[in-house]
């Protein structure tokens, strides 16, 4: 029987932490109760004292309880991640905090497996959840009020919480599947690409799809270092052009690092490297003004690529592609990258393609990894390619 983990400050927050505690042991959970206090003393409410998790840090308690609230909380989440993560009982983790407490938990959170049922109660939940949810499967649950004593609000707050984690524990849902799990990322301007992927692939391949919007990005690249995914069909790397040129949709600069770090057998392409992602447009930031811009819809504003854009965006990529000592093929769609990057539509330019094209093919060390397929990249025959591409690096 696993363990459902609650973690908080218990010099601060013991009450609201044995409360969701008793819950879940009503419910027929086994629970263990983590302080992770940066003040350095004993708390008797707990089953796991702020020290023995402290001790985990790679440079040991002292590093920890510094004095210093700052570097204590940065400190305790290194912590509390590596205390997590040695044990093999974690069925389940329920954390309470403000924005402190939030940014020590979270990170250990992110660090385990997706499917590992994570409640985090926040009273910064109803804000930007991105750095705190990362790529991970993590429930952020606005506490309403504050994290500070229990109240009417915060007793339903918390309840729900702890029951939520409950059920979690006690229903888990079987996922055992025999076939190789490859991952594929997909834009609106890509979708017919990886459709077609998707059905010449069959369902003898778990076709894992994620959309690039930044956090797909992550997402994908976490289930290959957690070794959920086996292969990976990346024909949508547009990220890359919001990291190169600053939209609001890059996964950030590790992007394919992973790839390189698991030597996961790897097909990519150019999918949406024609545009970059704002929100609404007059978020467009005042110096792409005299750009050419496409409304997708109210909320998403598309911008094209310039040819010295894609220059840098084909040298970055060039640089990753050399890190991946593993099997790989990039395949260039000269006949167009999306769907707005075809004769008569908006985006259409071969010549910034040609430059996105031309400084990967020049930068990179290992040419015979680059191929151009002369079709747009939503074309059944690029389909064919890539599928075709993926069963090389496969050794099939």
């Amino acid at each position: 029987m696993g363990t459902a983990y609650v973690i908080g400050t218990h010099d601060t927050k013991s009450d609201e932490l044995g409360y969701v505690a008793e819950l879940l042991e009503a419910a027929g959970t086994r629970v263990s109760r983590v302080d992770v206090s940066t003040g350095g003393g004993p708390t008797t409410a707990a089953d796991v004292q702020a020290g023995e998790v402290a001790a985990h840090h790679p440079d040991g308690t002292d590093a920890v309880f510094t004095g210093d609230r700052g570097s204590a909380v940065g400190a305790m989440a290194v912590a509390l991640e590596r205390y997590l993560l040695s044990r093999d009982d974690v069925d389940g983790v329920l954390g309470l905090g403000g924005s402190g407490g939030t940014a020590v938990i979270t990170p250990a959170m992110q660090a385990l497996p997706v499917g590992v049922p994570k409640v985090m109660v926040s009273t910064v939940a109803s804000g930007d959840t991105a750095p705190y949810v990362g790529a991970s499967d993590i429930a952020m649950l606005y506490s309403v009020t504050d994290v500070a004593g229990l109240n009417r609000i915060s007793r339903m707050v918390l309840g729900n919480a702890a029951h939520m984690l409950a059920g979690a524990v006690a229903a888990s849902v079987p996922v055992a599947d025999d076939r190789p799990a490859a991952g594929l990322t997909m834009f609106g301007v890509t979708t017919p690409c990886v459709t077609a992927v998707r059905e010449r692939l069959g369902d003898d391949v778990d076709a894992l799809v994620f959309h690039a919007t930044g956090t797909g990005g992550k997402a994908m690249e976490k289930l290959v270092d957690d070794g959920l995914i086996t292969s990976v069909l990346d024909l949508t790397t547009t990220e890359i052009a919001d990291l190169v040129v600053g939209g609001i949709m890059a996964a950030g600069p590790d992007r394919l690092d992973a790839i390189a770090r698991t030597r996961v057998p790897y097909v990519g392409s150019c999918g949406a490297l024609d545009m970059v992602n704002f929100g609404s447009r007059d978020s467009v930031p005042e110096r792409f003004a005299d750009r050419l811009l496409h409304e997708h819809n109210a909320q998403v504003t598309l911008m094209r690529t310039t040819a010295q854009e894609n220059a840098a965006i084909g040298r970055f990529l060039a640089g990753k592609l050399d890190a991946c000592t593993g099997p790989v093929l990039f395949l260039l769609p000269t006949g167009g990258v999306s769907v707005l990057d075809a004769p008569g539509q908006a985006f259409w330019d071969p010549d910034a393609d040609e430059a996105l094209f031309t400084a990967i093919e020049q930068h990179v060390r290992r040419p015979e990894r680059i191929m151009r397929v002369p079709h747009n990249i939503n074309d059944p025959e690029f389909a064919d390619a890539a599928v075709a591409a993926w069963r090389e690096v496969l050794g099939q």
